[in-house]
Parts: structure tokens; sequence; C-alpha cells
């Protein structure tokens, strides 16, 4: 059984920053890829950003590009997401979830309670 933890969230002007984090519980961190999805209100779910369990693979969606940085602490079982140039676009919960196996695409097994990101403009 794996919990994440989500923590950081909050309310910023447009252009500031925000860093969230995910604490998760469980041996099999270090192997599980980690993500970052996001859900606006009236809008799906969308996959945002993830790391592979070791690090050294990511992914970025298109619009968080260059914004957006993901990162992992294997050691103290922490995932990151560091939000700079924040749009009022990017309002929405977060959520953290994890997944075995590699790649993007599949069943992301377990999830955060996520964490209300909101951009004022």
């Amino acid at each position: 059984q794996v919990q994440l933890v989500e923590s950081g969230g909050g309310l910023v002007q447009a252009g500031g920053s925000l860093r969230l984090s995910c604490a998760a519980s469980g041996r099999t961190f270090s192997s599980s890829v980690m993500g970052w999805f996001r859900q606006a209100p009236g809008k799906e779910r969308e996959f945002v950003v993830g790391i592979s369990g070791s690090g050294g693979s990511t992914y970025y969606k298109d619009s968080v590009k260059g914004r957006f940085t993901i990162s992992r602490d294997n050691v103290k079982n922490m995932v990151y997401l560091q939000m700079n140039s924040l749009k009022p676009e990017d309002t929405a919960v977060y959520y953290c979830a994890s997944k075995t196996g590699s790649g993007w695409t599949g069943v992301w097994d377990y999830w955060g309670q996520g964490t209300q990101v909101t951009v004022s403009s």
C-alpha cells in the first residue's frame, strides 16, 4: 500500500511561483514512476508532468514546458513540482500519483488527495 500526501498549494498572482510537495510512503517508491495531474473546474483531469523512478527521464505537458520542473528525492520519498511564471490557466487541483512499470501511459495506481492551486490575474 502506498500513501501520497500533497502540500504546498495556495493562491498566487500571475507570474508568481509555487512549489508543491508529495510525501510518499511504501518501500517501492524508488521504483515507482511519479507524476502530477491537475483538474480545473469543469474539465477532465490531465497529466501534467512525470518522472521515472531513477529521475533520469521526465515528461512535461507542452503548456508547462520551461515553467514547471519535477524532481524527486528517493532517500526522503518525496516528489516536488516547482511551478514558475504561473498563469491563471494553471488554476486547478493538483494531484500526485504513482504507477509501477515504465512510461507515462497505463494505470496510475495510487493518488493523493489533491492540493488547490489558484492563480489570480
